[in-house]
């Protein structure tokens, strides 16, 4: 390959690991260096580590050269989410040093932003590229030692001293050992774990741990264990302040595979390194990979054939996007088996978005519409966000939703026993958002459901979302042995004390007890409910989800909500996964999908959404979605993405304006 041939690549970040990497581009096919960035031009020895490279003062200067092709994100683990992203934003490919962030979501937040861009984005496990990883792989296939049953790994080392500002001790700087060196035994017991089930790799269905945090609050020693389908157990451990053997041990049936420092191949510049197999016996065998490459230059080589193959990942054995979030998923339940966050991640210091930009409220492509009595105008979908566990996991999210416009918050008292009001108010206090933000708020769910409730759950919703009302209030359930004049004299209280300021009623509630309601506040002089928040979508549940839950899909509801003009807050508005790939006629794997929404009036409904969506270059998740939106009556769909791509994806439907003919026919052919 001649010069002109090669990615030029741009380093971010020029410290020893970077030094390593130019080292293997000078023995890459693929690659040269160009030029580096750094906020110290001046620093003593950089024309000497990186010859001929042009020094950029900044990262961004180097994002802008147009004489770079691709960047090395060599910085410590909490700058390379922010860092690839403006990559991609540059229009740069980025092979980012292990690990590739701090957790899956912001990983997966990288992936998004390369994938848009169409860019190349690789995680820098320089190991897994190496011809000793191929020959583990096809000895582990090839049956040499049986049936695998058990992995063990180490990655430990005995720092000289402790020093709370290097960066393997310091908590800012996401120090420790999990993410720092734990990250190898995890991705090779995956991959062992996947050779013997005939995969790639393989996910662990439960991972445990336990370990030491320092006094600076990072783990100093750590280990867990991994159980797989099929029973494999992988036992990894790791630490900063503790020498281990550092040994991969594979044991199977008929024998055992032990290799040192497998992360090395067969050293930094080249060498040989031995595989030992042992036999139950106790003889023993050794098999030999020699290689006089430079380890990193295997992983320069295969960055480049990605790219100049037009493709966004690593090939195998190369971590893959889905590689590399299955390890991080790993690491971040590690984490949170041994109580492991990190100042950084926490809200009073995450007070940015990922890009380490301010949050900007944005005006599309999410529209605002105006609901009776709420203030102000909301976002014409909700966002819940139920799934998340952290507040730096949830503010990826609850970040880019506001920043697309997205101003209205679907929270309860009961989802995670409190955490998602908990993360909500965190968010909110860490931006500044609340007067911009429109919260809707649950309580008094069955077993729970009486009006003594609704008041003592407010009380702790409002302190954990650090704000003093909600704006939209609904009873999760309806208790039918009450009156329900009782429920709503509990909810005007709460409305008279200002803690709640926008509309009240229910959800799961029928029309029958919503009218009743409406006609006891009118006699009493109290509000009257003024919302709903039953399911609705363009496929009718044929069973409940959940005990108590209540449609308002059939003709009968739609009727009553127009006439009425009530307002209904819609949850699993796009069928909960109905109009996707996941159903049809004689797919039967998932049982809830069939029970609850299998009829061939929805099939039928579902073809008609495929039609159109063939029609419009959109899928029929979309049109299902625009079917919720374009409803005679204010209709609000809850969505609840867990990803940006989920969440990109669900606003394509806001390209979609349906007349009222496609809606009909959409409905009933």
């Amino acid at each position: 390959m001649t010069e002109k041939d090669k990615i030029r690549w741009g380093i971010i970040g020029p410290g020893a690991i970077a030094r390593a990497f130019v080292a293997g581009l000078g023995d890459s096919d693929s690659g040269i260096l160009a030029a580096i960035g750094t906020r110290d031009p001046e620093r003593p020895g950089l024309a000497e580590a990186f010859p001929g490279a042009r020094i950029h003062k900044g990262y961004e200067a180097l994002l802008a050269d147009p004489g770079i092709d691709a960047v090395y994100i060599a910085l410590p683990h909490p700058g390379h989410a922010q860092w690839a992203i403006k990559a991609a934003e540059a229009g740069k490919h980025a092979l980012v040093e292990k690990p590739l962030a701090l957790t899956a979501f912001e990983a997966d937040a990288m992936m998004h932003a390369a994938r848009k861009a169409g860019t190349f984005l690789g995680e820098g496990f320089m190991y897994r590229q190496h011809p000793l990883t191929l020959k583990l792989v096809e000895l582990v296939r090839s049956g040499t030692i049986g049936e695998v049953r058990l992995i063990r790994s180490s990655f430990g080392f005995a720092m000289p001293e402790f020093k709370p500002e290097h960066r393997l001790y310091a908590n800012d700087l996401a120090g420790g050992g999990i993410l720092d060196v734990g990250c190898y035994p995890v991705s090779m017991a995956r991959l062992i774990a996947g050779a013997a089930a005939g995969k790639d790799v393989l996910e662990p269905d439960s991972v445990v741990g336990s370990g030491h945090l320092g006094q600076s609050g990072v783990d100093e020693w750590t280990s867990a264990l991994l159980h797989f389908p099929g029973g494999i157990l992988a036992d990894v451990s790791c630490s900063i302040s503790l020498k281990q053997d550092n040994v991969l041990r594979v044991f199977g049936t008929k024998g055992s595979i032990e290799v040192a420092d497998f992360w090395f191949g067969s050293g930094l510049t080249g060498g040989t390194k031995e595989i030992r197999i042992v036999r139950p016996d106790g003889t023993a065998e050794t098999v030999k990979v020699e290689e006089t490459r430079h380890l990193y230059s295997f992983e320069a080589d295969a960055a480049g054939k990605a790219i100049r193959e037009g493709r966004q990942e690593f090939a195998w054995p190369g971590m893959s996007w889905a590689d590399s979030l299955g390890s991080l998923k790993v690491l971040d339940k590690w984490r949170q088996a041994i109580g492991l966050e990190y100042g950084i991640e926490k809200p009073e210091r995450r007070t940015s978005t990922l890009k380490g930009t301010p949050l900007r409220q944005g005006s599309g492509p999410i529209p605002r519409r105006s609901i009776p009595g709420l203030e102000p105008a909301a976002s014409a979908v909700a966002l819940g966000f139920e799934d998340f566990r952290s507040f730096s996991s949830a503010a990826i999210l609850l970040d880019a939703f506001f920043e697309k416009g997205g101003n209205l918050f679907d929270t309860a008292f009961v989802y995670g026993a409190g955490i998602t009001e908990k993360l909500f108010g965190e968010w909110q206090t860490s931006r500044g958002v609340r007067k911009q933000s429109v919260v809707i708020g649950k309580g008094a769910h069955t077993p729970l459901c009486r009006p003594e409730f609704i008041g003592q759950q407010l009380t702790q919703s409002l302190e954990r979302l650090k704000t003093d009302h909600v704006d939209v209030y609904f009873m999760h359930r309806d208790n039918l042995d009450v009156p329900v004049g009782e429920f709503v004299d509990a909810m005007d209280a709460e409305v008279r004390d200002g803690r709640i300021r926008g509309p009240f009623g229910g959800s799961n509630w029928t029309r029958e007890r919503f009218d009743e309601a409406v006609a006891y506040a009118d006699r009493a002089g109290k509000q009257r409910p003024g919302a709903l928040s039953n399911n609705f979508a363009l496929a009718e549940m044929q069973d409940v989800i959940w005990a108590g839950c209540v449609s308002a899909s059939d003709d009968e509801w739609k009727a009553w909500l127009a006439a009425r003009q009530v307002p209904n807050f819609a949850w699993s508005s796009q069928g909960r996964g109905f109009f996707t790939d996941r159903a049809g006629r004689d797919r039967h794997e998932d049982k809830e999908l069939v029970r609850v929404w299998y009829s061939e009036r929805n099939f039928a409904r579902r073809d008609r959404a495929i039609e159109l969506a063939r029609r419009l270059g959109k899928r029929p998740i979309h049109v299902a979605l625009a079917y919720v939106l374009a409803q005679p009556f204010p209709s609000v769909p809850l969505i609840g993405p867990r990803t940006l791509g989920e969440l990109d994806d669900s606003l394509e439907a806001f390209d979609i304006a349906l007349t009222p003919e496609e809606v009909a026919w959409l409905d009933r052919g």
